[in-house]
């Protein structure tokens, strides 16, 4: 697993695609990493003391190794992929239209 805790990454699938983050946990038994802010789950806590309430925390979960890639070869990905030059839009003028107006010319 090339990713490791403390690494800036971007989230390539899932509702939080396109989100960066830092990698808090690896599980590289797993092939998991828990990523700071992303795929954030909300667990209920029970009251442990008898006259305190129980609570809702937000808490972020592992996310697997394959939905992320390294904020720098995104980058890099990015600045690769260029569009194609497009071509010229056709003249309005049809082609006997140009051919009259080349012997005109000469």
């Amino acid at each position: 697993m090339k990713i490791k805790k403390g690494d800036m990454v971007v989230i390539t699938t899932g509702k939080d695609k396109g989100k960066t983050g830092k990698v808090s946990h690896a599980f590289p038994r797993l092939d998991r990493v828990v990523v700071e802010g992303i795929n954030i789950k909300k667990k209920h806590m029970r009251a442990r003391k008898s006259g305190e309430h129980g609570q809702i925390i937000e808490i972020a979960s592992p996310i697997h190794v394959s939905n992320v890639m390294l904020e720098d070869k995104a980058k890099a990905r990015k600045a690769t992929k260029t569009k194609a030059p497009t071509a010229k839009p056709a003249s309005p003028k049809s082609t006997k239209e140009q051919k009259e107006s080349l012997k005109k010319e000469k």
